[in-house]
């Protein structure tokens, strides 16, 4: 057990919220007031995750935090005192690792399959033009569509529809289902998930949110980054016209506009690639803790 002195955590958890509000410290403040974004937003309310809980610091498993009260009753954590009474500390409990088991064997599985299979860059950002296909149902009301009505659903009749991640498919109007190269259901997520697709890169941040606190915040922070940064192009490939909030369009509906977003996108799976070999070595780790195994507090402890 390698436990961080006051000092030493505290200075790590303010480099970490001050990472956190050069990504969205403005946004956060409007938020407060009670402004909405279309396109940040997402990243808080599709995913469920508050803003606050993202701030908090965590060192993840197997390292610990002396002085730390405020943590002593939060959430996977226990408080540690050794045998000698020489360390009184905080850390990732693992009962609660024994807990969420099961949810880290999954993420595992999810993450070894998706890196196991070529990235798809034809798509083309689609997903977002299939919400609104056909329908005056319109997902963001506020927004015009860059196209109009008309123009929209004329694009996607016009394009082959490659979509792989049922979590985007789901929300598809029922003409833009029949579309899609093939159905999607949940059952095979395992199955279809592929490392070009936006969604399933944007989703590391959503696994590492469900693993917290046995995975860092550095990790974490690591997928909040790539999901605003995939996000933002998923929007600007959108039919939305959001040139108001300052996002200039990535027009698939053009050869260019295409050759553009595959770039992007290219570089994006990139960086998710590199991600998720560090959050499925966290993954490992984990798993390799015997259950019911660890006891804390008997052994040498080691400050820094």
């Amino acid at each position: 057990m390698r436990v961080l002195s006051g000092a030493r955590w505290r200075e790590s958890a303010a480099a970490h919220r001050a990472r956190l509000d050069d990504l969205v410290g403005p946004y956060l403040e409007r938020r407060a007031q009670g402004s909405s974004h279309p396109v940040i937003d997402f990243l808080f309310t599709y995913y469920g995750h508050k803003p606050a809980q993202l701030r908090r610091w965590h060192p993840g498993y197997g390292v610990g935090m002396a002085d730390a009260a405020e943590y002593r009753d939060a959430r996977g954590y226990h408080h540690v005192v050794t045998d000698s009474g020489a360390a009184d500390f905080c850390t990732a409990d693992p009962a609660y690792l024994d807990k969420r088991r099961d949810t880290v064997a999954f993420v595992a599985e999810l993450l070894r399959a998706t890196a196991s299979r070529p990235a798809h860059l034809s798509c083309f950002g689609l997903h977002e033009w299939a919400m609104v296909y056909r329908t005056d149902d319109i997902r963001h009301q506020r927004v015009p569509l860059r196209l109009g009505r008309a123009g929209t659903d004329s694009v996607l009749d016009s394009m082959s529809l490659r979509c792989t991640h049922f979590d985007a498919y789901r929300f598809f109007t029922p003409d833009a289902v029949g579309r899609n190269a093939e159905p999607l259901t949940r059952a095979d997520q395992l199955r279809r998930e592929q490392p070009g697709c936006l969604h399933a890169n944007m989703d590391l941040y959503k696994w590492g949110f469900k693993l917290v606190p046995l995975i860092s915040s550095e990790l974490l922070l690591d997928c909040f980054e790539l999901a605003c940064a995939a996000r933002e192009l998923d929007m600007r490939a959108s039919p939305y016209d959001l040139s108001g909030l300052g996002y200039q369009p990535v027009r698939i509906e053009t050869p260019s506009g295409r050759a553009e977003y595959v770039r992007a996108q290219a570089e994006l799976a990139e960086r998710a690639a590199g991600l998720r070999r560090v959050f499925l070595g966290a993954c490992d780790e984990l798993l390799s803790e015997h259950p019911n195994s660890a006891t804390l507090g008997t052994g040498p402890t080691q400050s820094r």
